[in-house]
């Protein structure tokens, strides 16, 4: 999608689990405003709400649904600028090396030599019972060429 020179916001939603939140939940996966592009946050569900039975598999579906998710908008995860992300921790008093490892892991994969600003914070729930993360985004459209 080419660069948008309107400041509008433009409502984005990604085929199949965002098509069934839009219809019972009433939001969209992101907004972009000219080249600015945020998500919602992204669980490492599949399009029939299910989630993988590892961690590391639910941490890697939830950035494929990022990937979705920006896609729609015009953006890959080389755009991306900032990434908020929520975790059922491992134990009491830190997330736990089980999620950080999959995710550097990932932003090491997916962004190349970018660095997004990176806030992670753990939490008691999330959105669906049994969801151990979410991620959520702010991208530049075509910042990555310039990474």
């Amino acid at each position: 999608m080419p660069a948008t020179t309107t400041d509008t916001p433009e409502f984005y939603v990604t085929p199949g689990y965002g098509e069934t939140q839009l219809a019972t939940m009433h939001y969209s996966q992101a907004v972009r405003t000219g080249d600015r592009i945020e998500t919602s946050g992204q669980g490492g569900w599949d399009d029939d709400w299910n989630f993988p039975e590892t961690l590391e598999d639910e941490i890697i579906q939830a950035f494929d649904n990022v990937e979705r998710t920006l896609a729609q908008a015009g953006a890959t995860w080389r755009d991306v600028i900032a990434v908020n992300s929520y975790h059922i921790p491992s134990s009491p008093d830190t997330i736990g090396e089980d999620h950080n490892r999959v995710m550097v892991e990932q932003f090491r994969r997916r962004m190349g030599d970018r660095a997004p600003i990176w806030t992670q914070v753990g939490v008691p729930a999330l959105g669906a019972p049994g969801m151990r993360v979410e991620i959520r985004v702010t991208a530049v459209a075509g910042a990555g060429h310039n990474a």
